[in-house]
């Protein structure tokens, strides 16, 4: 049997699941983000994913990369702040690791997640424990990247990556931000959960409900 592999479909209702979370937490996330930041994380991440969906409407593209081009580029040119360089660049690095086809293996989607995370390292030059979306997203990754390894089938690697992003969500709370305008606040930061790593953990929740739900 060849290695599992996921649909540009499959990735497409993964964003729109996103999107429909983000509109959800809206309200939220620029809750959190009014506590240490500039308090309109939920309403760019929303404007941002709106747009995504509504180009999606138009036309599905045929290719992964092609996917998360439209992505990373909708969120560039619509999302405010850091989050819309942030999550573009995610989006732009995950698509030109998976390639050009209309399915990728597994095994090239954990890679195409390191590859987005690590565009995120070079563009917010953070590192774990700064209080950023990287203490939510590195920790995914790793436990996908480590489910996947062991043999575990999508739909169960995504669960435990989704777990670790909420872990790693939460364990932002006691932490002093070292990057972004959180950093302003230094000790005060203290106490608050970061609301780009709450949105990565929406992300992970995404992909844990579609593909669990087989769509």
């Amino acid at each position: 049997m060849g290695e599992e592999a996921v649909t540009v479909g499959q990735l497409a209702a993964w964003v729109r699941r996103f999107a429909d979370l983000i509109a959800e937490q809206k309200a939220y996330l620029t809750e959190l983000d009014a506590a240490i930041g500039d308090g309109d994380h939920g309403i760019n991440m929303d404007r941002g994913m709106t747009a995504v969906a509504g180009k999606l409407d138009a036309a599905t593209p045929g290719t992964v990369d092609e996917l998360f081009k439209l992505v990373g580029l909708t969120l560039v040119s619509t999302v405010g702040g850091a989050s819309g360089p942030l999550y573009g660049t995610f989006f732009l690095r995950l698509g030109s690791a998976c390639g050009g086809s209309a399915a990728v293996p597994i095994g090239d989607l954990v890679n195409g997640l390191h590859a987005g995370a690590g565009g995120l390292v070079e563009r917010g030059h953070a590192e774990l424990g700064d209080k950023t979306m990287l203490d939510s997203l590195q920790p995914a990754v790793v436990a996908l990247e480590t489910a996947v390894s062991a043999g575990d089938r999508l739909p169960g690697a995504l669960s435990k990556a989704w777990a670790a992003a909420v872990r790693g969500r939460d364990e932002t709370v006691p932490m002093v931000a070292r990057k972004g305008r959180a950093s302003y606040l230094a000790e005060r930061s203290a106490g608050h959960q970061d609301p780009g790593a709450t949105s990565t953990a929406l992300l992970f929740e995404a992909a844990a409900f579609v593909f669990a739900a087989g769509n």
